[in-house]
């Protein structure tokens, strides 16, 4: 099966409500807090080393004020250096994972994934969309010897995969159209689809029957199909199930998967209302 390469988390939100300018008009904003955030987020998949002239360039920062964080980083052990390079440390993870891990949607759904998944021998997880992507909140991953290792905090590029294509479906028209107008598709397999106006007529489809199916659109290899999740009728999160494909089959139908996936986002439904 073909190797699955997780985003990081540089790419720029589409969708998402323009921030306020820094320092927002208030006198409790913490300027070196978000200086340091910058410095954080400089680093992604596609930028995983940099220089000190590339961390400052790309955070907005002085070569000093850039030094004076990544040192900081290094102290604390959320980066590391090697001759003029600095990476970010698997460390950075506890920034998020604590957050990530509490959500109570999270917490409901992890085991109503592991029933899913020990009843279909195949992955389950749980996404929400963010920006472009999607990001992984709950995960209960089959342990065969090739399985792809998809840990919770990992983020793919939501054109491409089932949850993504079920929560991109159900984003309201405006947004939708913002999506298509700034994000790229590019061809992460000879099957994705990278045209806009083929994404579009897929999305309306899947929002028509209720499910999606990424057929090897993200990685050669890996099918899944996903339903969205809500919570008081508005759609929150999609629910999936991932498998490989063998000479393009797999041991499980799509009517089959449709209807355990749908059993258990019933499930965590029905348990996110009891809280609210």
């Amino acid at each position: 099966m073909t190797s699955v390469t997780a985003r990081g988390d540089g790419a720029t939100p589409p969708a998402l409500p323009t921030p306020p300018a820094k320092g927002g008009g208030s006198g409790e904003f913490v300027q070196s807090l978000a200086r340091g955030l910058d410095v954080i987020t400089a680093f992604d998949a596609e930028h995983r080393e940099l220089t000190l002239s590339e961390v400052a360039k790309r955070a907005g920062l002085t070569r000093a004020t850039a030094r004076r964080f990544l040192h900081t980083l290094l102290t604390l052990g959320y980066a590391r250096q090697h001759d003029q390079r600095f990476a970010l440390t698997p460390r950075v993870m506890r920034l998020g994972y604590a957050f990530l891990s509490g959500l109570p949607l999270a917490d409901i759904a992890q085991p109503h994934l592991k029933g899913l998944s020990t009843h279909l021998g195949e992955s389950t997880s749980v996404s929400v969309l963010d920006g472009p992507d999607i990001l992984y909140i709950a995960r209960v991953q089959t342990h065969r010897i090739m399985a792809t290792a998809i840990p919770v905090g990992t983020r793919f590029p939501a054109y491409a995969t089932s949850m993504g294509r079920v929560l991109l479906a159900h984003l309201p028209p405006p947004q939708l159209d913002s999506y298509l107008a700034t994000t790229p598709l590019e061809p992460l397999t000879r099957h994705t689809l990278t045209d806009p106006q083929d994404l579009r007529a897929e999305l309306t489809r899947v929002r028509a029957q209720g499910y999606a199916v990424a057929d090897q659109q993200l990685a050669l290899g890996l099918r899944s199909v996903a339903l969205p999740l809500r919570d008081e009728g508005e759609v929150v999160a999609a629910i999936n199930c991932s498998m490989p494909v063998h000479d393009g089959r797999t041991p499980h139908s799509p009517q089959t998967l449709v209807e355990a996936l749908g059993g258990a986002a019933a499930l965590i439904e029905e348990e996110l209302a009891m809280i609210r």
